[in-house]
């Protein structure tokens, strides 16, 4: 049984004992993402957030280039490049791993090349190309399930069983990245917490953390971090979730998560501690 997942330049155990999550820090270099829009633009400022993370202890550093924000429109090849490009060389050596939030298979391409050690795909390793892109490096693949797309995911989400079609699509994709030749423990699956779901979805899929690490048999990352699942519940605008980001990140880690994705590092990193040492 897969016990570890392959993480590039790391191996993450996910199974048996000692055990520990892991924090992934977002860095978004973007102008418009929906909780830190344009501080971290700039290489400067992106390299100091990535340092006050890895001071704060952060395992991994996840690189977005495009917003992908309900209603966000999508980036350029050449814009998204141009943004996360330097931003990857920069990180490669400084310690913790570095994931890019992409689902352009381009863009994963010359990440690899650049040395990142997981791809994270909002897309799920849908588009033309992008299996091809990551079939022979030793990155770890994120697969995330989104309805719909940025645009319109949060319109009108629906679903008859929302756990059971999460699980049948990241069933879906898993099997279609392991018949393309990937080996299966470089894969962790992510249900795409605010993508195409109501608040209900959200927290039916929160509670069924560990059914969906049971039934894949993957591990699992989480992110939801001050989004609108966290708001709704504590009424709480998006400056002032940290704690109840907390509270989700913990809530997952509980039931199995590997990975949780946040904002907040130092806070998350203490709390987990504090989690850890109790268990």
């Amino acid at each position: 049984m897969q016990s570890t997942l392959q993480f590039g330049r790391f191996n993450f155990p996910w199974r048996g004992q000692g055990v520990r999550a892991r924090v992934m820090g977002i860095l978004n270099v973007t102008p418009d993402s929906f909780s830190d829009g344009g501080n971290y633009q700039s290489l400067e400022f992106a390299l100091s957030h990535a340092e006050q993370m890895i001071e704060a202890g952060v395992d991994i550093i996840d690189v977005g280039g495009e917003s992908t924000r309900p209603g966000s429109p999508p980036v350029s090849l050449e814009d998204e490049l141009q943004r996360v490009m330097p931003v990857l060389y920069a990180l490669r050596d400084l310690g913790p791993a570095i994931s890019v939030d992409t689902y352009k298979p381009q863009v994963m391409r010359e990440a690899i090349i650049a040395g990142v050690d997981m791809i994270n795909d909002i897309n799920g390793f849908r588009a033309p190309g992008a299996l091809d892109a990551v079939r022979d490096s030793d990155c770890a693949l994120c697969i995330m399930h989104m309805q719909s797309d940025p645009q319109h995911m949060q319109l009108a989400p629906a679903y008859t069983d929302v756990v059971a079609e999460v699980i049948a699509f990241l069933r879906e994709r898993a099997e279609a990245l392991l018949a393309a030749g990937i080996d299966p423990r470089r894969l962790c699956i992510d249900p795409g917490f605010g993508f195409g779901k109501t608040v209900e979805h959200n927290y039916a899929l929160l509670k069924a953390t560990a059914r969906l690490i049971d039934e894949l048999n993957l591990p699992l990352l989480a992110g939801l971090s001050r989004k609108s699942m966290v708001g709704a519940v504590t009424g709480r605008p998006v400056e002032q979730r940290m704690a109840g980001s907390v509270g989700g990140a913990l809530a997952a880690v509980a039931q199995g998560a590997l990975i949780v994705r946040v904002h907040d590092v130092a806070e998350t990193v203490d709390a987990l501690k504090v989690w850890h040492a109790a268990h």
